[in-house]
């Protein structure tokens, strides 16, 4: 009874800063930049002898970076190239005050892009304000690959590059698996780093780094990354996986994409899909796409 009330006032005890973790971690753009700027300033003190600042030079350029980057990949995947914006899609006739608004918009991005390009030029060739400016190879290397863990850019990137590996394990569910192993990587890196400055960094930094860096991100990892994989993956679970005899006997072509299957999960009712596309038709309904017979949890539970 005791321990009951006791959890019971220390779950009210923690609701607020609950409730202030939950909105810092709502605001993307301010906890990934806070999660950077800790982690790099960890950086600092395990490869630099004399950090002096490194870790703002290095977030500054880093920004730069993959501003020029978001700014090309918008122009490569930029289909309207027309500076007009019409009164309907159909219309040939111009809407002049949202068309000024456009013009405008893309001749700022485009001058803000070849500003901030050559400023970068000329500050890394004339070397002003970097006399103490300098970053290893390890440091940048490090550095650089957690930064692209957690930027927007390259993190919306990151599902792509697993699609491309075309990796049966992820079964199409390469946009859920993404930010779980981006989130365990970055979790697991600072821990890291936080373990090695355990002798010599302070106490009260480490455990900022500790909170910010470790604790947060894993609690976004088990309340949304993680229970969205999980889900899908029970989905699927409940279908067991189609030996290559089985595919084999099926033609290996897939009902529902009508695309070769390499592997394949199976139905009650003995019929063969892609993974993914069986988890999408479930999604709409509970028959199988193609006999419509019931896939109740029991009717599932009878094959295995």
């Amino acid at each position: 009874m005791i321990w009951q009330q006791l959890s019971a006032l220390l779950t009210r005890l923690y609701q607020p800063i609950d409730r202030a973790e939950t909105l810092f971690l709502q605001m993307k753009n301010i906890s990934m930049m806070t999660n950077q700027i800790v982690f790099l300033m960890l950086a600092d003190r395990i490869f630099l002898s004399e950090p002096k600042m490194t870790c703002l030079y290095t977030l500054m350029f880093y920004n730069v970076i993959t501003y020029c980057i978001s700014y090309i990949k918008e122009l490569i995947e930029k289909e309207d190239w027309s500076p007009y914006v019409t009164l309907t899609e159909r219309s040939k006739i111009k809407h002049l005050a949202m068309s000024a608004t456009k013009i405008v918009l893309e001749w700022t991005k485009a001058i803000t892009f070849i500003v901030t390009l050559t400023f970068t030029l000329v500050v890394f060739g004339l070397e002003q304000g970097l006399e103490h400016y300098k970053p290893s190879t390890i440091y940048t290397m490090t550095t650089w690959i957690y930064y692209s863990a957690t930027e927007k850019v390259f993190v919306q990137m990151f599902p792509s590059m697993l699609k491309f590996l075309r990796l049966e394990v992820f079964e199409n569910l390469e946009e859920l698996y993404a930010p779980v192993i981006l989130k365990s990587f970055i979790i697991s890196v600072s821990a890291l780093f936080v373990l090695i400055l355990v002798p010599v960094a302070s106490w009260r930094f480490l455990l900022i780094a500790i909170y910010l860096n470790v604790y947060l991100k894993l609690r976004d990892l088990l309340r949304e990354s993680g229970p969205a994989l999980k889900l899908e993956r029970e989905m699927l679970n409940r279908y067991r996986r189609a030996t290559p005899e089985e595919i084999q006997r099926f033609d290996d072509i897939c009902a529902i994409c009508l695309c070769n299957m390499i592997k394949a999960r199976i139905t009650p009712c003995c019929h063969l899909f892609h993974a993914d596309c069986l988890r999408q038709c479930l999604k709409t309904s509970e028959t199988c796409p193609i006999c419509k017979t019931e896939l109740t949890f029991e009717s599932v539970s009878m094959t295995r």
